[in-house]
């Protein structure tokens, strides 16, 4: 059973886990605390030096255990992820075996994690939120469980040119739209935010932001395009979301026939 953990928890007990973890971990840790305070996402940053974030480690992503393991986390987290701080997210780092590493592209790692997206939502119960549009190409789609709206952040071992996308591992972290509340297009604060994380994100990068990068709620907006930024400066052209949804579904009607 996967269970939600703190930094605070983690700096006590890491070395009680499988290796796996300990190097994902460790290496997540220098990444975004880096004493040089390059990483780009300032929020991300202050949550995990102030112990808002909380993580998880689950099973290969191709298995069904995984999704099963994601889901229990989603549940549990959207319980207490108000109480964590204003800065919140939940981390899950999936195992990702030598062959996934070794043979996995970014378009690879793409197509994976709208599948496990897609069988996770697949596994949720509770109705959709009414103030979010179920239709990925309306600006105020968010990708929704157990009724909270998450903003979801994919990396992978595989990307190289975006290092704010590269992991060890492959790495899905789900932050609560509550996160946003004054980081937006609204709040002079928020408009300052977004100028101060885009210019770390082309220092870190050494490549321009990828134009998916919009706000939340801007017309021209597609949240799904920013979940999983390729190397390049290219993005689908429909909601991998949305299909293969629909096929998970499929298969299950499929198979209870």
């Amino acid at each position: 059973m996967a269970e939600l953990t703190s930094k605070a928890w983690l700096d006590e007990h890491l070395n009680e886990l499988p290796e796996w973890q300990q190097e994902t971990f460790r290496h997540f840790a220098n990444m975004i605390a880096d004493p040089a305070g390059s990483y780009p996402c300032i929020p991300g940053r202050h949550g995990f030096l102030t112990n808002n974030l909380r993580f998880g480690f689950v099973s290969d992503p191709r298995k069904e255990q995984a999704v099963s393991e994601v889901t229990q986390l989603l549940r549990h987290y959207g319980q207490i992820a108000r109480e964590t701080g204003k800065f919140a997210s939940l981390v899950i780092f999936f195992e990702t075996p030598h062959d996934l590493i070794n043979d996995f592209a970014v378009a690879d790692y793409e197509e994976l994690f709208w599948s496990v997206l897609s069988r996770v939502s697949a596994k949720d119960e509770a109705p959709w939120p009414e103030t979010i549009s179920t239709d990925p190409t309306h600006h105020s789609w968010e990708f929704c469980f157990d009724g909270q709206p998450y903003f979801a952040f994919c990396s992978t071992p595989a990307h190289t040119i975006r290092k704010s996308r590269q992991s060890q591992s492959f790495t899905i972290a789900f932050q609560p739209r509550f996160v946003f509340e004054e980081i937006n297009d609204s709040t002079s604060f928020g408009r300052n935010m977004k100028k101060l994380i885009r210019k770390k994100l082309v220092e870190y990068d050494g490549v321009p932001a990828h134009p998916s990068l919009k706000w939340y709620g801007q017309e021209d907006n597609h949240e799904w395009k920013q979940y999983f930024l390729r190397d390049d400066e290219s993005a689908p052209s429909k909601c991998p979301y949305t299909y293969m949804k629909n096929k998970v579904k499929g298969l299950g009607q499929l198979f209870h026939k």
